[in-house]
């Protein structure tokens, strides 16, 4: 089912979804299980898993190094399938432009449909470790608007290099990203607007946000998006914070504000776990708070640790 059906499904009721981040290559899928299984009563109608660019590694030949590219996870797709195999869930694979040239897409596109797998998430991408700013792959996408143009055709038959008539079409539900304090390129918020309602133009069906710690901050990107014409389903997404460092790292990664309450309330913190509890508190009342605004979803950004976001939806669902 796609995720706006869910939505549509649930009348108005806020649904419970959360993202994660496939293990390392090495390691079981297990460990993925292990953080599912404790949020699982939560009855997420979807589940997202991110994809992970290509990497830059040095190996000794030697005294020589030499430079290779790796990918140092599995690949998300065998992961979604896997999901939806053990958990009868949906499941929302990332695509993303950097690192993938348009017929990889097109193979990870196939392969979803065959898959079963209804619902793909469109992203731009990072830039690499090694680059100040994101460098388009050769033969690959620019922007997320283009990824999103080759989702909804090959959804209509029409495939890089032929186009196919078949009663069986695949019909991608296609989310992308939002951002309530903009992008950190974006020259302003208003510009950012202008992106995203081209990508909803494009075909994109739903936005899910980059983390915020202050509603006021989202319920003003709504807002804002709807003036614009932008009337897909807007799904916040929230992070808890979980560790000290985290009030410099978010910051600088993603150019977003923390309240001062919560800093202050980070800082007095002693340990890692009580700063942990006090993510953990924050977000549940901002879970609250969006909820009875009447959000569709609420998504929680996991990074693979299901026992903060098991803690926050026991008290919000």
């Amino acid at each position: 089912m796609k995720v706006t059906e869910h939505i549509e499904k649930a009348k108005g009721k806020t649904l419970f979804s959360f993202e994660l981040i496939p293990p390392v290559k090495g390691k079981s899928i297990q460990e993925l299980y292990d953080n599912i299984d404790p949020l699982m009563e939560f009855k997420p109608p979807f589940i997202d898993v991110t994809t992970s660019r290509e990497e830059y590694v040095y190996i000794d030949k030697g005294g020589l190094l030499e430079k290779k590219v790796t990918r140092m996870r599995p690949g998300t797709v065998g992961i979604c399938s896997s999901i939806q195999h053990k958990y009868h869930v949906d499941t929302v694979p990332h695509l993303l432009c950097g690192g993938f040239t348009k017929e990889e897409t097109e193979y990870v596109l196939v392969d979803c449909h065959y898959l079963g797998i209804d619902n793909v998430m469109a992203l731009r991408g990072d830039s690499m470790k090694e680059e100040r700013y994101f460098t388009p792959t050769d033969g690959g996408h620019c922007y997320a608007k283009e990824l999103v143009e080759q989702i909804r055709n090959l959804s209509h038959g029409q495939y890089l290099h032929e186009t196919i008539n078949s009663d069986d079409n695949a019909d991608f539900c296609i989310g992308v990203a939002g951002y309530p304090e903009k992008h950190l390129e974006a020259p302003s918020l208003q510009t950012d607007l202008k992106r995203l309602k081209e990508k909803v133009d494009a075909g994109a069906d739903y936005v899910v946000t980059q983390m915020f710690f202050d509603n006021q901050k989202y319920f003003e990107f709504v807002e804002a998006a709807k003036n614009l014409g932008i009337n897909v389903p807007i799904i916040p997404g929230i992070k808890p914070v979980a560790v000290k460092r985290h009030l410099q790292l978010l910051p600088q990664v993603f150019r977003i504000d923390i309240p001062q309450d919560l800093i202050d309330a980070v800082e007095a913190c002693s340990t890692n776990k009580e700063v942990r509890q006090v993510g953990i508190e924050w977000a549940i009342q901002q879970s609250k708070e969006l909820k009875a605004a009447g959000v569709p979803v609420l998504h929680y950004y996991s990074m693979g640790k299901s026992d903060n976001i098991k803690a926050i939806a026991k008290e919000v669902f």
